[in-house]
């Protein structure tokens, strides 16, 4: 049904680009990580004059930004994806299945998966096998009764494990289990690179990665800011966040060491960090030709994105002058993304 109704929405709105009166504001939904990055692009872009409606950027998460985003093609859809991961395979078959068509791939830059805590807090150094033993739901494919730091390791204090997250929605979370704890699975189950390499996915996927639910695991929604003030709150907590919020707050907060390397500009830019991650926009290619001021937008954010740019001031890690030079050639020639990698 989403299918056919888009192919229809998509004559529509090539009809209705046409026609200055029905033009629209530029619509962007998806990750709060990427969400602030894009916020301030959109005050550049309406700052600069000639009358420009301002962007609208909705915080909703990259799993349901993705989902929103390849509903359809038309007005009533949004433009682009904010992303905190590369969209999967399985998304990418819905935006054609829905009619969307052509998809532009465009790295902004780079961020790192923080673990933090209250600067009064209990100091942790954690490993991958420490966080994957603390948040696993089945870890060694038992249900997790690790209640305290130290029932995960001997060395690490007595305290609850109270760790303030994304839920499932959030490309955040998602970088936590692929870039954290499913190498601490790996490091703590002998089992666990057998299961990967198995036809079915799901022993795998529940034992590795699975986030437990019964309570030391603490959605908190997608507003990060709740993360912030709730480690204000109780030192003893940890949160998980985007490091550009880490770094917003660096006065009152510290990142937690994972592997003994602390996430600060430097760790994340180079990838010793074990939490870094590539930051993306997806962007409809009709809706290039149709929304009034989309292109000159995209084309704003590669001025920003620079080392020492409007972007980087605001958290964003820069990512290295090949990779944007790559990234502004996409925008400039609007290359789509080639779906043969996705997984």
């Amino acid at each position: 049904m989403f299918g056919r109704l888009g192919l229809i929405a998509a004559a529509a709105f090539t009809l209705a680009g046409c026609d200055s009166n029905t033009a629209r504001e530029i619509r962007v939904v998806g990750s709060s990580t990427v969400y602030p990055f894009t916020t301030a692009v959109a005050e550049t872009f309406v700052n600069q004059g000639g009358g420009r409606r301002a962007p609208v950027v909705e915080s909703i998460g990259t799993g349901a930004g993705l989902k929103r985003f390849c509903e359809g093609v038309g007005w009533e859809f949004p433009d682009i994806a904010n992303a905190s991961r590369r969209i999967k395979k399985s998304e990418y078959q819905l935006c054609q299945a829905n009619g969307v068509g052509e998809i532009m791939e465009v790295q902004i830059g780079v961020d790192g998966v923080a673990l933090a805590e209250a600067n009064n807090g209990p100091r942790l150094r954690l490993s991958k096998q420490d966080v994957y033993l603390a948040l696993a739901a089945n870890p060694l494919g038992k249900p997790n009764a690790a209640r305290t730091w130290r029932d995960v390791n001997p060395s690490l204090p007595a305290i609850p494990i109270q760790v303030m997250g994304p839920p499932s929605t959030s490309g955040t979370r998602d970088a936590l289990v692929e870039l954290v704890m499913e190498p601490g699975c790996a490091a703590a189950d002998p089992q666990a690179n057998a299961l990967k390499a198995a036809k079915d996915a799901a022993p795998y996927d529940t034992r590795c990665k699975r986030i437990r639910d019964d309570g030391p695991y603490i959605d908190k929604g997608e507003n990060d800011n709740l993360i912030v003030q709730g480690l204000a709150a109780n030192p003893n907590a940890l949160g998980v966040f985007g490091y550009s919020y880490l770094e917003e707050n660096i006065d009152r907060l510290h990142g937690v060491p994972i592997e003994g390397v602390t996430p600060t500009y430097a760790t994340i830019a180079d990838g010793t960090y074990p939490g870094a991650r590539p930051l993306f926009l997806y962007v409809k290619k009709r809706h290039l030709r149709a929304v009034p001021g989309l292109a000159d937008f995209l084309t704003l954010y590669t001025t920003m994105w620079n080392p020492k740019g409007k972007l980087t001031q605001r958290g964003l890690i820069a990512a290295p002058d090949a990779l944007r030079a790559k990234s502004a050639q996409i925008v400039a020639q609007r290359a789509a993304l080639d779906p043969a990698g996705l997984h």
